[in-house]
């Protein structure tokens, strides 16, 4: 499958989601596009693998992401939640101290699909995020703290369904008899292709947080948020005014 086809069927897969107002069907379209973005990756794997010679395309890269502008609050939980994304389709993330870019290394059918699923699930979270604290349950907690940490635990529960979605799809391809031979190998030569260009490119120093609070810990809020990272749907919404700036490409 190429690249270009993979992201229009993950797209319609996000349609599908934002049609429905059953969780289930939902939590279902969720680990579909998941694991058709995994699928796909391992078939890009094994090509790769036995090809003669690779062009440009077919090697490790890097991009820069875009979050947000410097001083704007909680920057950090949304870049957490695209690391999150990124960690299940095989891209590795370097932040920027101010968490206003992030630095992604990975092939390049992965970045598009880590891509095409922060779009979607960046604006879910704001809008839960904004439903939980117009109810007013979060007093007395002041707003911005019940904001990060509530984004904080969505971004947490969504990293833990895509990680499990493209979990089984791999013991799954690893079983499948009508795959071709040498998918293990595929794999683990992938992850060390992605590992040897990721330290040979990145000047990263230190290690990088989304915990780190500056402003106060509420647990509720971290429960409300972990409930509607287990609810969140795909779906190609529009964008909401002032929540992040576009992604670089």
């Amino acid at each position: 499958m190429t690249d270009d086809k993979m992201l229009a069927r993950i797209g319609a897969l996000l349609r599908q989601a934002e049609g429905t107002d059953n969780p289930h069907e939902a939590d279902a379209f969720l680990g579909a596009a998941q694991r058709l973005a995994t699928a796909a990756s391992i078939d890009l794997a094994v090509a790769r693998s036995h090809a003669v010679s690779r062009s440009p395309a077919q090697v490790p890269t890097q991009r820069t992401i875009t979050i947000g502008t410097a001083g704007a609050r909680g920057l950090r939980t949304y870049v957490q939640l695209f690391v999150g994304i990124a960690a299940a389709n095989d891209v590795r993330c370097d932040v920027a101290t101010n968490s206003t870019f992030v630095y992604a290394y990975g092939f390049a059918e992965d970045i598009d699909a880590s891509h095409a699923l922060y779009a979607s699930l960046v604006v879910q979270m704001v809008r839960a995020s904004d439903a939980y604290l117009a109810s007013g349950v979060h007093r007395p907690t002041p707003t911005i703290t019940a904001r990060i940490n509530f984004q904080l635990a969505f971004g947490v529960r969504v990293g833990q369904r895509l990680a499990e979605a493209r979990e089984q799809t791999r013991q799954e391809a690893g079983k499948d008899p009508g795959r071709a031979p040498g998918t293990a190998i595929a794999l683990r030569d992938k992850e060390v292709e992605l590992r040897d260009h990721y330290r040979s490119v990145s000047k990263a120093r230190g290690t990088w947080r989304a915990s780190r609070a500056t402003a106060g810990y509420s647990s509720a809020a971290r429960r409300a948020g972990d409930r509607a990272g287990r609810r969140a749907r795909l779906g190609n919404s529009a964008e909401l005014p002032g929540a992040r700036t576009p992604l670089d490409r």
